[in-house]
């Protein structure tokens, strides 16, 4: 194949067009086409052979072009907490990297407050840019209120909205872990086990927060007043230093790892000792768990795995699936026991 072949032939200069990849690739527009917006009607070695085409000429599809000859952008919206906490964001790279491998593009809207009239707004907006569906991650109370709004007219999926109702959802099962992690420290002896709870419109620290007391009752154990956090270390400091003069005191569950971290720091400062003194489990397995001295007990959530299915569950429904009430996928997550938690001394 002559270099002639492969120069752009697009008006303007440098512009690449859909039959430049078709001459480079060694097939119709029609097989480009269909790469780009079905590839699953093309052959294998057919649809690798125009995507290297494509990568070598630098082509970008018009959107507006394949939206008319489509009906589809190739594009999802994901609505978003405008957070550094550790859970949200692994759960928005979780949802990139599933529609990446599925070859879509993400637009992400951040808000800094997932109150019902934001959530809708910003459906709205990504709807005003053609995504062909949307995923919300709904961690709030508010946020799923205002779900049943924006379902109508696009395909919608939440990621740890609720129960469901007319909106699908992917989520990890927070009760499970939660029941998980403390039927560990019960089990290792301890006679009751207190919890500091994440914040009380969050609707993950709801499901662990009535695990952790549902297990307590089932036992016959006593369940001591909850203390609410706002998933900060500090906030597991202060719960800390109040914990710190009670000999009673024999395990603590935090609602998440980083209020753990603060809680450690609090009692190695006043000379209590983990897991001789007190046992201490987390939830979400944050990076810096396995580090942290002594390695923290707590649950990991896999979220890549809630991702491909929020993913899964979006892609029905743009593929025109009937609605299911109370549509629910959920992952199991996993107690990983380290050298937090022991027996009583």
């Amino acid at each position: 194949m002559g270099d002639d072949l492969v120069k752009p032939t697009g008006r303007g200069s440098g512009t690449v067009v859909m039959a430049d990849v078709a001459r480079l690739a060694g097939v119709s527009p029609m097989t480009v086409s269909r790469v780009l917006n079905s590839p699953g009607r093309v052959a294998p070695e057919t649809r690798l052979r125009v995507l290297d085409a494509v990568r070598e000429l630098g082509y970008r599809p018009n959107s507006a072009a394949r939206v008319l000859a489509t009906g589809r952008s190739g594009v999802l919206g994901v609505v978003g907490f405008d957070t550094t906490l550790y859970g949200p964001a692994s759960m928005l790279f979780g949802i990139e990297q599933a529609a990446r491998d599925a070859e879509y593009g993400v637009t992400i809207t951040s808000l800094a407050a997932l109150t019902q009239r934001n959530v809708a707004e910003a459906v709205d907006r990504l709807r005003g840019q053609s995504v062909d569906g949307v995923i919300i991650i709904a961690p709030h109370v508010a946020s799923v209120e205002g779900l049943a709004d924006v379902s109508t007219g696009l395909p919608v999926v939440a990621v740890g909205g609720g129960d469901g109702g007319v909106i699908p959802v992917a989520a990890v099962d927070q009760y499970a872990g939660a029941a998980a992690a403390t039927r560990h420290l019960l089990d290792l002896g301890h006679r009751t086990v207190r919890h500091l709870a994440g914040p009380s419109d969050w609707l993950e620290a709801g499901a662990r927060r009535k695990a952790w007391e549902d297990t307590l009752r089932a036992a016959g154990r006593e369940v001591p007043p909850v203390v609410f956090g706002d998933w900060s270390p500090r906030s597991g400091y202060e719960f800390g230093k109040r914990l710190a003069d009670d000999p009673s005191v024999t395990a603590v569950f935090t609602a998440n790892d980083q209020m753990a971290v603060g809680l450690i720091r609090a009692l190695h400062e006043a000379g209590r000792r983990i897991p001789d003194d007190v046992s201490i489990a987390g939830f979400d397995d944050v990076p810096e768990a396995a580090y942290l001295s002594p390695p923290l007990t707590t649950v990991g959530q896999d979220f890549g795995q809630v991702g491909r299915h929020a993913l899964r569950l979006l892609l029905e429904r743009i593929g025109g699936a009937p609605r299911e009430e109370g549509r629910r996928i959920t992952v199991e997550p996993e107690l990983i026991v380290r050298q937090s938690t022991g027996r009583p001394g």
